[in-house]
Order: C-alpha cells, then structure tokens, then sequence
C-alpha cells in the first residue's frame, strides 16, 4: 500500500527554487500550502507591494524566512524589517502583523503542539 505524502503541491526528489513556486499578482496575497497538519503547516506566500496581513495571534511558533523583496513584521508592539535571507520566529500566542514594504515572498513554517512531534 502506498503512503500518502504529508507535503504536497511540489515536486519530489527533484532540487527546486522555493520562491519560484508562488507568484506575485497585483494587489494580492498569494499563497501555496506545502503541507498542513495538526503538528506542523508550512506554506509559501508572495505579498504584492503595501499587501499586509492584519494583527492576529497563533497557538504555535511561526518562523518566517523571506525569499524575495522586503517586509516589516511586527511581534507585540515592535516592527522588524527584514530582507531576502533573513528569518524570524514570531512566538505562539503573540499579536504579531506583516506588511509588505516591497514585493516580498515567505515560507511560513508553524509548529504546534511540538511535545507531541515524533
């Protein structure tokens, strides 16, 4: 019986650009999941310029690594600016913000319940 794959929506055993798999399009936020479970949700996103995404909490950690352009993500009360290479890890069940400053893509990784990972 074959196993069902836990990433989807990319291609297996073959190297691949992670910001290639998103696009940017006008006005939006851009999103693709790679996987999502109860444990563990990873997914790449591409914001268009002046895009944001509103403040909001999480019950996990999210870490953000920025793959293209420019952001500001607020964690609490304080804004960070990051740039292509640079990550961030924004703690569960803090208010945290995102906003767009260029064109700018991300793979979000969020991590639950890491007690119960195996």
């Amino acid at each position: 019986m074959k196993q069902q794959a836990r990433i989807k929506n990319i291609e297996f055993s073959k190297p691949v650009d992670l910001a290639s798999l998103v696009e940017y399009s006008e006005g939006q936020v851009v999103s693709r999941t790679l996987s999502q479970g109860e444990n563990l949700s990873l997914t790449l996103f591409a914001f268009d310029k002046g895009e944001e995404i509103s403040t909001h909490a999480s019950t996990g950690d999210a870490f953000v690594y920025i793959l293209d352009g420019k952001a500001e993500i607020t964690i609490g009360d304080k804004p960070y600016t990051l740039e292509k290479g640079e990550a961030i890890v924004m703690p569960a069940n803090i208010p945290h913000a995102l906003l767009a400053i260029e064109k700018f893509k991300m793979i979000l990784i969020v991590v639950f319940n890491p007690g119960n990972l195996k």
